[in-house]
């Protein structure tokens, strides 16, 4: 990407009883990459990532422990995204919602990237964004996304699942490291990398 190009848009869902760290990694990440994209390319015009939380609507969301976010667009007026990053938590209400389910579907047919984390996956299969071959999930809900979608092939023992345009990961600090990894496939290794130096977290790049 080069400092004249427009900045890759970020969206990540929120949703009430979205799991805190599962939409909070993720954003550190793209954030932060961008803050070190611009140390190590002091002239860049533009950020690299711009970075939203997009939510059913305006109000403020409760996340599972109790944190509020506040959303930077809604269904109606978010950007299309480059990216979009379907966090995990207590899902039951998110994907029994049509208005939710159907923007996951709209935003994932115009991305290049359309990522989960941890239980974000179920989102993503229930609104016919991953409907066969390997993903995966939090180790614990892995029996549960077989039995409701047996078409997947959902895979244990690794940190995420990469096939190009749908990448999904297990938990929360595998969406940390499945970040970095869209950073490096998004930006180079060397940023990725320079980003978790600066979140003082350790990456590794194998799934």
């Amino acid at each position: 990407m080069s400092a004249a190009a427009a900045p890759l848009r970020i969206a990540i869902l929120v949703f009430d009883d979205v799991e805190a760290l599962d939409l909070g990694g993720p954003y550190e990440v793209f954030t932060t990459a961008s803050r070190m994209h611009h140390r190590l390319q002091p002239g860049a015009a533009h950020d690299l990532f711009s970075v939203q939380c997009v939510a059913r609507d305006s109000s403020p969301v409760r996340a599972r422990a109790g944190l509020r976010v506040l959303p930077d667009a809604h269904f109606d007026n978010a950007a299309p995204p480059d990216v979009l990053i379907v966090p995990g938590g207590v899902v039951d209400a998110a994907a029994a919602c049509p208005r939710t389910l159907a923007w996951i579907a709209q935003a994932a047919a115009g991305a290049q990237i359309t990522a989960s984390v941890c239980t974000g996956a179920f989102l993503l299969a229930a609104a016919g964004v991953v409907t066969e071959g390997p993903v995966t999930t939090h180790w614990e809900d892995v029996a549960d996304l077989r039995a409701r979608y047996p078409a997947l092939s959902v895979q244990e023992n690794v940190r995420w699942v990469d096939r190009g345009a749908r990448v999904t990961s297990a938990g929360i600090s595998a969406g940390i490291d499945m970040s970095l990894h869209l950073v490096a496939r998004l930006a180079g290794a060397a940023l990725a990398e320079r980003t978790a130096r600066q979140m003082d977290t350790p990456w590794n790049p194998h799934p």
